[in-house]
């Protein structure tokens, strides 16, 4: 049996990836600003904890937004899964200002 290319490999703890997003009121869509695996994608998920960023681990949504270009906005078709995920980050931001506490993250499961 021929081994999976090394793209096709599901993230282990020793070869992780980290996609990191951006997002302004007023633009068209969130763009890629950050991406690695291994140890690159450490420093990103170590720089976003220390900024209090918060991190969401999807590995299907991941694996879609590793296929993008740095300073590339997502595609239509993750609008309605980055949507989803960013109002369960705004909704964690409310409750940590003493708002009603949010639920789980649900997403579509068409979407993904």
């Amino acid at each position: 049996m021929d081994a999976a290319p090394e793209d096709e490999l599901p993230p282990s703890p020793s070869r992780r990836a980290a996609v990191a997003l951006r997002y302004e009121a007023g633009e068209p869509a969130p763009k890629v600003v950050a991406k690695g695996k291994g140890v690159l994608a450490e420093q990103i998920l170590a720089r976003a904890r220390e900024a209090g960023v918060y991190v969401h681990e999807s590995p299907e949504l991941l694996a879609l937004l590793m296929q993008l270009d740095l300073d590339e906005r997502i595609p239509p078709q993750l609008y309605v899964a980055v949507a989803e995920l960013l109002a369960w980050v705004y909704r964690l931001e409310q409750a940590k200002r003493g708002g009603p506490p949010p639920g789980p993250f649900t997403p579509a499961r068409n979407v993904l």
